[in-house]
């Protein structure tokens, strides 16, 4: 028999028609968990016909649309808003999550020091895996990366396609910073990053947990296996990194990124190097250069953000600008 729980709410967020399939699959991923739950929320990012779609096609679900400006931050904002669980979780609409996934985020909980807690999330590669794509790169598309921990243990964020958190988080320091983060196929992010690092800096004495039992796999097209979209995700990256801190300062805000850098990435490229050397795997030597380019593209990013920053701070004294996140908008990348 299923345990059930009445506490728990779960939040879909879509944008648009051409995922309909993966958003169907996504809730019924929810549906078949064994730790039943209160309710299934999907948010629709202003998309009248998808809207109308979900209220005539899903049923048993609450369907809102987003309130707030257009975005993955707004939409997630106006689950929240409707939400009666005390425990909010989030899946991605092109993610399945596992028949345990909800038990395993709940057992989180039990801990009253665990603010959120979020699981891995494997690539289902709907063309062949990119042989060129490291591992520790797998960020890229928003899954699980070679660094993340093994074990149960306290991490900095969640990614956001399998991330929950108590409903206090939202309720004393506030949501998704809707400068901040994903909108449509902008490749932006890095709004989770931001929540949890306010989240800690107002509780220092708590925690974010990993619970490597709660997976869930998200569906990675071919679009998101090329080499462009690698560069302008880098990129985009280093841009929402320069966001994120200008609103919690540069020490919080790069701290796991330090040791993914002096650590997890030139071991990544020593890796590379030897597959080529010991195993003949010429894609080790595309896998190093990866890494490498990756780190610079993501670099400049990050210094064009600041820069962008300080050129508009000068412009317009006493403001937040934006400036630099909001040129890149004008890029369209399909995924």
């Amino acid at each position: 028999m299923s345990e059930t729980t009445r506490d728990i709410s779960v939040i879909i967020c879509a944008y648009t028609e051409k995922r309909w399939d993966d958003l169907v699959a996504a809730v019924e991923s929810v549906r078949q968990q064994t730790l039943k739950f209160d309710e299934i929320i999907i948010v629709i990012d202003h998309n009248p016909i998808l809207l109308k779609k979900v209220q005539d096609h899903i049923p048993g679900v609450c369907v809102v649309e987003n309130t707030e400006s257009r975005g993955l931050s707004g939409s997630r904002n106006s689950g929240i808003a409707v939400a009666k669980g005390e425990i909010i979780v989030f899946l991605d609409d092109d993610a399945v999550a596992t028949s345990d996934w909800l038990m395993f985020l709940k057992e989180a909980f039990s801990d009253p020091q665990i603010l959120a807690a979020g699981g891995p999330v494997i690539p289902l590669w709907l063309d062949s895996e990119p042989a060129w794509l490291p591992q520790e790169f797998y960020w890229v598309v928003g899954c699980t990366y070679r660094g993340t921990p093994q074990t149960a243990q306290i991490i900095r964020n969640p990614i956001g396609a399998n991330m929950s958190f108590k409903r206090e988080v939202f309720d004393i320091v506030g949501g998704f910073r809707s400068e901040i983060g994903r909108v449509g196929t902008r490749p932006l992010g890095c709004e989770e990053t931001e929540l949890c690092i306010r989240a800690r800096q107002h509780w220092p004495e708590k925690g974010i947990l990993y619970q490597p039992e709660a997976i869930v796999y998200h569906r990675v097209p071919a679009s998101r296996a090329s080499w462009r979209y690698f560069f302008s995700r880098c990129y985009a990256e280093g841009l929402s990194k320069a966001a994120i801190a200008r609103y919690v300062g540069s020490k919080d805000s790069l701290s796991s990124e330090r040791s993914y850098i002096c650590q997890i990435l030139p071991g990544g490229i020593l890796r590379g190097v030897m597959d080529t050397l010991l195993r003949y795997d010429l894609t080790g030597l595309l896998r190093a250069g990866a890494i490498a380019i990756g780190l610079m593209m993501t670099t400049m990013g990050y210094l064009a953000g600041i820069i962008g920053q300080r050129v508009a701070s000068c412009k317009e004294p006493g403001t937040i600008a934006n400036s630099t996140i909001r040129s890149f908008t004008a890029s369209k990348y399909r995924s």
